[in-house]
């Protein structure tokens, strides 16, 4: 699995959730996981069923993005994986705070205040996930909060880093642990 920190900036609006952009883009084919920083801007390519009959969007002045394509279509595997990613990030950040993050689901709240957002859906060649934590909490639609309240702003890159290679050491990881055991009667 291609697992890499994406050095320019790159706004998302949510176009960017389809098969094969990490390739198109960045050359990694296959699955891959990529991080990158930019604004948040999504309506026109919202994906979220409920957001979109409530007329809601995804709005942050600057954010860190995850993007993962796996080459399966099981989009319940992809919401397992989903929530891992998630749980990664949890735990790369309380390691760096002195805050509770609490995960309901999908999300990551501090205080009551949304830190991330995220999606999993498939293609008709693959599953995808997006994952955005803000960096920046002004003028977010709901109450927010981001790396720069909580003192990260300086370590988003080194975040975003950690993240990716601790995203796909795991799918690495459990790749190994299916090929290892012998099956049973």
């Amino acid at each position: 699995m291609f697992a890499r920190f994406i050095d320019q900036k790159i706004d998302y609006d949510g176009s960017q959730l389809r098969p094969h952009f990490i390739y198109e883009n960045f050359g990694l084919i296959g699955d891959a996981i990529i991080a990158f920083r930019g604004r948040a801007e999504v309506s026109d390519h919202l994906v979220d069923l409920e957001d979109k009959k409530e007329n809601a969007f995804i709005y942050s002045e600057d954010m860190l993005h995850f993007l993962v394509e796996h080459f399966d279509l099981d989009l319940e595997k992809t919401v397992l994986r989903q929530r891992l990613l998630v749980a990664i990030i949890k735990e790369t950040l309380e390691a760096l705070i002195d805050k509770p993050i609490v995960r309901m689901g999908d999300d990551l709240y501090i205080d009551d205040r949304k830190l991330s957002v995220s999606i999993a859906t498939k293609s008709l060649v693959s599953t995808l996930i997006h994952t955005g934590i803000n960096i920046r909490s002004d003028n977010t639609p709901v109450a927010a909060i981001g790396l720069a309240d909580l003192g990260l702003e300086g370590k988003v890159e080194y975040i975003g880093r950690l993240i990716v290679q601790r995203y796909g050491m795991e799918m690495e990881a459990i790749n190994l642990a299916k090929a290892k055991v012998r099956g049973v009667f």
